[in-house]
């Protein structure tokens, strides 16, 4: 099974947030193998529009981690948290948050109100040295050093390897080496070369951490305004040139899938309104493009499943893929009843036919 990582946003820190001049959405991890899940990390701004964007249906939405309570990894979070439940109709899912963002920490949060909370099957607050289950994936807690104290950084062990997700911190050779054995090392690299500040990794420091990890490969994501200013591209070649790592500066929308290789596209993106098949409908209707029989005209393409390109497919492959492919492609799925009567999709579960009361 690959791994697959949408990156939502790559931008951080209030001023590349404020202007979303990067998204600054989070990340998708699609890991696991029937059924494959799908865990959504810090979801700060950005991350509705985007993944309306590539056509993600937040109703297949498993586990919500959050890292710390700044709004750039947080703010989207009870929509998403809404969308994982069907609407707060069915009760399902999990969200892992620092005491910061569960409970509140001084003057920082709580960031989900006991309402969004109640909504889900699980709540966990962590803390570094704990060890999660996630959906199936070991999850290690690592120690950060940030203006939250209690934030925290992360090491997925998926099918395809580790991959670590550094959250925001400052650098020091005993964080660093938390993240040894890791085959992809994501960073948050927040400003460029000779632009150290307080909390935050910049190029200098990003170096000296890839030399300690030696991972596969380094993304560098959380990119404030002064790096977008001097370019990401630049500053990650830097860090390639000095190391010998492969390292490269993450762009909104951008895949990583984790295979025996690791492989690098961008997700297709689509225009227009959309909304997935469960969504809220009139007694007696059937949503967009579905019949009342389930089945759609040869050819015409199935807008409620077309997330994304297939594995290792390039954004140029996705661009010239013919509806009728689409809709080979795509599962089909029959809808039984009418007028307000309960419906099933594909995979069992209940299509609700109005939104729910707060």
């Amino acid at each position: 099974m690959t791994v697959r990582i949408t990156f939502l946003g790559t931008g951080g820190g209030r001023h590349t947030t404020m202007y979303q001049t990067r998204c600054t959405g989070g990340m998708l991890i699609e890991h696991g193998t029937n059924p494959v899940h799908h865990l959504h990390i810090d979801p700060g701004p950005g991350a509705l529009v985007q993944m309306n964007h590539i056509r993600y249906d937040l109703g297949k939405t498993e586990s919500v981690i959050i890292s710390h309570a700044h709004p750039d990894h947080y703010s989207d979070a009870p929509s998403v948290i809404e969308g994982m439940t069907r609407g707060g109709w069915k009760k399902r899912g999990h969200v892992y948050g620092s005491p910061s963002v569960i409970n509140g920490d001084g003057d920082l949060g709580p960031c989900l109100s006991p309402y969004h909370l109640s909504l889900v099957e699980g709540v966990q607050a962590f803390r570094p040295g704990d060890v999660l289950d996630v959906d199936g994936m070991q999850v290690d807690i690592c120690k950060a050093q940030h203006s939250d104290p209690t934030n925290v950084g992360f090491r997925f062990h998926t099918e395809q390897g580790i991959v670590s997700y550094v959250s925001d911190t400052e650098y020091t050779e005993e964080i660093a080496k938390q993240y040894i054995g890791s085959r992809v090392l994501i960073l948050p690299v927040t400003t460029p070369h000779a632009n150290q500040i307080k909390f935050h990794l910049c190029t200098d420091t990003a170096i000296e951490f890839c030399k300690i990890v030696q991972p596969e490969l380094c993304v560098f994501i959380h990119l404030g305004i002064v790096m977008i200013r001097q370019g990401p591209a630049a500053q990650a070649q830097m860090c390639q040139q000095t190391t010998g790592i492969r390292t490269v500066a993450g762009e909104d929308l951008m895949v990583l899938d984790i295979g025996e290789r690791l492989q690098l596209s961008r997700a297709r993106t689509h225009t227009g309104e959309w909304y997935p098949r469960w969504s809220p409908q009139m007694p007696g209707k059937t949503n967009g493009s579905q019949r009342r029989n389930g089945n759609r005209p040869r050819g015409e393409r199935n807008r409620h499943q077309p997330p994304r390109a297939p594995m290792g497919e390039t954004a140029a492959d996705a661009a010239s893929t013919s509806p009728d492919q689409l809709h080979r492609r795509g599962r089909r799925s029959h809808h039984r009843g009418r007028g307000g009567r309960e419906q099933k999709s594909n995979d069992g579960e209940a299509l609700l036919t109005a939104p729910p009361a707060r």
